[in-house]
């Protein structure tokens, strides 16, 4: 694995570069609000693509490397991970995503960056208990093939099924972590279709 630093309007970003030995594809994955790259459920996701030869970058947010917790506003998530993938400069297919927070960044920002798909572990479909402030549009304004992996007691809400939307669910709530195999070959089924 090789870890870059990568200038952004916003400080910088830190890449964990994971390149398949001939890759087929590029899976670009981002954090969530208050956690690192580290999550199980993003590692868990990204050793699926490198078993199918997608390559893998995981995507530290500026805030973070400066060792904040507190999320940037949505605007400056989405200008550094911009950045980042103008950075990586992606030749060939690019599928981007993310855990939560950064599967929210990826939608946003799926037009922007020319992504094929959009993988999104444990989209926050709403603040919990506050289903009135709903973020479909983020889902729903993804124009490119998108697999939302969620957990059926995720207090963050569940998305309703939709066209180029695969929605697979997995015990337990808003980490992920109660079937990893289930949501490792939800993950590789689909990248499958990506190339």
């Amino acid at each position: 694995m090789t870890v870059l630093d990568i200038e952004t309007p916003h400080g910088p970003a830190r890449a964990h570069v994971r390149p398949a030995d001939d890759p087929r594809a590029l899976l670009v994955l981002g954090h969530g609000a208050g956690g690192g790259v580290q999550a199980r459920d993003l590692v868990a996701a990204a050793g699926a693509a490198l078993a199918e030869s997608f390559s893998v970058v995981l995507v530290e947010q500026p805030y973070r490397v400066a060792g904040r917790k507190s999320p940037a506003p949505a605007a400056q998530l989405d200008a550094a991970w911009t950045a980042v993938i103008e950075h990586l400069a992606p030749t060939g297919v690019l599928i981007t995503g993310g855990r939560s927070s950064g599967a929210r960044v990826a939608c946003r920002t799926a037009a922007a960056t020319g992504a094929a798909g959009v993988l999104c572990l444990a989209f926050p479909v709403h603040p919990p208990g506050r289903p009135e402030k709903s973020r479909l549009d983020e889902l729903d304004g993804v124009s490119v093939p998108v697999l939302v992996v969620q957990g059926t007691s995720d207090p963050f809400g569940m998305p309703p099924a939709a066209p180029e939307r695969t929605l697979v669910t997995v015990p337990g709530n808003h980490s992920l972590t109660g079937d990893l195999p289930t949501l490792t070959t939800a993950v590789r089924d689909w990248l499958r279709l990506r190339v």
